[in-house]
């Protein structure tokens, strides 16, 4: 622990699994006091209750606008500020333009891009009365999927790459405002978490990493704290002059 987070506030969103678990564990370990997100609560309850004091849970289905007033809200009231926002869920769905129906499309759009929309709209408002002495950051969770498109990711190549500029129009919207907020996106590739039980499911856990490691140039899947400690630093001050970009972290599969 280096306390590079020390006095920071974090809301973390999909908190009770993947990377926003993962996510959760690294800034509580570097000082911030973390508010776990997510509409699975009893996994939330887990997450949280394991990093101590320095956790809490709330129940929050990002496609709510009022879930999100009241998320945001309970932070305040539990740790004094808001300093980060960190939007890490999401859902993926395989399916080409012809396959995938309108509910479909809606939904991953909803909890995808919706959501995220939400948490900048009201993050921002509570960042912006914090920040006098810290510096604020919203960080966006997108995929590679939202720069490199693939035949059968019609809907979460749209949701992703909408998250992408979304992102960069908040950062100028907040820099153009004087605020002291940046806000980043983040684009990952296959990451073993459980978004990838669906092929984990299909192959076994050995297989699915050789399939999905022979796409990835480096030869293998990441591991989640190859993305959390990207996510400690958009979070710290550290990166005060970083805002409006895309953070790729792919093994190489965009340098193709």
């Amino acid at each position: 622990m280096t306390d590079r987070l020390k006095g920071k506030v974090a809301l973390i969103t999909g908190g009770a699994s993947g990377l926003g678990a993962n996510a959760a564990e690294l800034m509580a370990q570097e000082g911030a006091s973390v508010v776990v997100a997510d509409i699975a609560a009893d996994r939330g309850k887990a997450v949280a209750d394991h990093l101590g004091p320095a956790g809490h849970f709330v129940k929050l289905d990002v496609t709510s606008e009022d879930n999100w007033k009241a998320a945001i809200q309970e932070t305040v009231d539990k740790f004094g500020a808001l300093h980060v926002l960190l939007n890490s869920a999401g859902i993926g769905l395989s399916k080409t333009v012809e396959d995938i129906t309108l509910d479909e499309w809606r939904k991953v759009h909803a909890i995808d891009l919706d959501g995220v929309f939400l948490g900048c709209k009201h993050g921002v408002a509570e960042i912006k009365k914090h920040t006098a002495r810290l510096g604020g950051s919203v960080i966006n969770i997108s995929s590679i999927s939202g720069i490199i498109a693939g035949a059968n990711m019609a809907a979460y190549n749209s949701a992703k790459a909408g998250v992408r500029l979304l992102s960069k129009s908040v950062a100028l919207h907040c820099a153009k405002s004087g605020y002291n907020i940046r806000c980043n996106s983040v684009h990952p590739t296959f990451i073993d978490t459980p978004i990838l039980d669906k092929y984990r499911d299909r192959f076994g856990q050995e297989q699915m990493q050789q399939k999905l490691g022979r796409q990835v140039p480096i030869g293998r899947l990441g591991r989640p704290e190859e993305v959390g400690w990207a996510l400690v630093f958009l979070a710290s001050d550290e990166s005060s002059f970083m805002t409006g970009s895309e953070v790729v972290i792919d093994g190489g599969i965009s340098a193709m």
